[in-house]
């Protein structure tokens, strides 16, 4: 009779900590955190109901959901939605009608693990971080090539053939076959038109123009920029982009 209680109190106890399990993993629990950090496309105003950003980054679950998407995506405010804006590397709490266009900001959300991307822009956002600049302000270093195939491994052999004028600079004397970096925070990016999709480093092929950002200080020089991960890879640009 003893046994019996104790395996009946056991279960109990298991189906209690799984229900607890499937709750943390819902709006305002645990669950995993997809992070995206970008632009925002327009300022949603005091009543906002969601909150529209043009993605530059990331952590690795979210650029993983990103893939075949859009660049551009909304995320959904609730009332738990806290907005920390951050001045002089100082946050304090805000509201969303301290949000503007152009805001680079970061947005958190927790939702199950494996999420699909509607999934996690259909939960409120558990914390959208607002700061003046990404990269702390750091230039943008562009250099433009081709690459001989798919990429893998964290790095990017490009065979350089143009950039903006810090990278131009850098190059001078140098070999045009470089090796760059990236990580998780890498957002590959396959234009088709003048729509961007997110892609993995692996889908890149032999012959594809693409464009390398990275933001490393004016004075780095070019063995510093090439081993800072790239904020982005672009894919078939539509366009040569400006000076930057």
């Amino acid at each position: 009779m003893t046994h019996r209680l104790m395996l009946a109190l056991a279960l109990s106890v298991a189906c209690f900590a799984a229900v607890v399990s499937g709750a943390a993993a819902g709006p305002g629990g645990k669950g995993q955190l997809f992070s995206f950090s970008g632009e925002l496309l327009a300022a949603p105003g005091a009543t906002a109901t969601s909150v529209s950003v043009q993605v530059e980054t990331g952590n690795k679950p979210a650029l993983k959901a990103l893939i075949g998407a859009s660049q551009d995506e909304s995320f959904t405010l609730g009332g738990g939605t806290q907005i920390l804006i951050w001045t002089h590397g100082v946050p304090h709490v805000g509201s969303i009608a301290d949000l503007a266009q152009g805001d680079w900001v970061t947005v958190n959300v927790r939702a199950p693990h494996g999420s699909s991307l509607q999934s996690i822009e259909q939960q409120p956002a558990a914390r959208i971080a607002d700061h003046a600049q990404p990269g702390g302000g750091m230039p943008v270093w562009l250099f433009i090539g081709t690459v001989p195939g798919p990429q893998s491994g964290g790095k990017i052999a490009l065979s350089v053939d143009s950039g903006n004028w810090k990278a131009l600079h850098a190059m001078l004397g140098q070999p045009l076959n470089q090796t760059f970096t990236y990580d998780d925070g890498t957002i590959f990016l396959l234009w088709q038109g003048r729509v961007p999709m997110l892609i993995d480093p692996s889908q890149l092929k032999a012959g594809d123009q693409i464009t390398v950002r990275i933001r490393a200080p004016r004075d780095a020089a070019l063995a510093q920029v090439e081993s800072t991960p790239a904020a982005h890879v672009g894919d078939h640009e539509p366009a040569p982009p400006p000076e930057e």
